[in-house]
């Protein structure tokens, strides 16, 4: 391992690998802002460093946006969210002593966890309606094979 890993500082093609992604990828999501701002962080001509929190943070929209089957917009939307929600459970970590102020944060984090749920839901209901789609195929094959020499499989 080098010393640069060691210390946990990574270079771009190294978390391409560690997310199975490219590094043109990961350079398109930091130009979107999906990633931040890594360019202001790297000295002029100098190479992206990434760190094993970077890594995790984007094998997780990785794993979201195939999961989810999200666009680039509502990945986005996803990752602001979850910031806000960060911001706030720091928030409330810290103390919160006005009861509106904390109760007006426990709404802002549950409407950015339903924002997730709704895009987990609408996954669920396209993946039902592609099983029932695939089960009515299924079930003409089966029929038509019911009516061919030798019958059905298993019949």
């Amino acid at each position: 391992m080098s010393t640069a890993e060691s210390v946990g500082v990574l270079r771009i093609g190294e978390v391409a690998r560690r997310c199975g992604t490219t590094p043109r990828t990961i350079r398109y999501y930091e130009e979107l802002g999906l990633l931040g701002d890594r360019a202001a962080q790297r000295p002029s001509g100098g190479h992206r460093s990434y760190t094993d929190a970077d890594v995790d943070d984007l094998c997780e929209l990785m794993r979201l946006r195939e999961l989810l089957g999200l666009s680039l917009e509502e990945l986005g939307r996803v990752i602001e969210a979850e910031e806000a929600r960060a911001l706030v459970r720091a928030e409330i970590e810290a103390g919160v002593e006005d009861p509106a102020r904390l109760r007006a944060m426990l709404l802002e984090a549950l409407g950015h966890l339903d924002l997730q749920l709704s895009l987990v839901h609408r996954r669920q209901s396209e993946l039902a309606t592609l099983e029932d789609d695939l089960q009515q195929r299924r079930r003409r094959v089966i029929g038509r094979l019911s009516n061919t020499p030798g019958g059905a499989p298993g019949a």
